[in-house]
């Protein structure tokens, strides 16, 4: 199945925003040490996952964007040797 640059770009884009909300979602419910608010059972290297999450989240969202940027260009430059 052929699919469209700006499809994909926008799905990628969508599911990069879902995995962002959803490390941000861990990191701000995560317990914190005992003399804050929150609990004892605090592990700092349990926080590692939803920062690595939120980087590929990052990641993939500007591969997205040069995705479209390419795209455009492409359509460009068909324009161009139509005219």
């Amino acid at each position: 199945m052929i699919s469209n640059p700006a499809t994909s770009a926008v799905n990628l884009i969508t599911s990069a925003q879902i995995k962002a909300a959803d490390a941000a979602h861990s990191i701000a419910t995560f317990p914190v040490e005992k003399d804050e608010v929150g609990s004892t059972n605090f592990n700092s290297s349990d926080l590692f996952r939803p920062i690595i999450s939120l980087k590929e989240a990052e990641i993939e969202t500007s591969a997205a964007v040069k995705v479209l940027e390419a795209d455009n260009k492409m359509k460009g430059s068909l324009f161009d040797a139509i005219a």
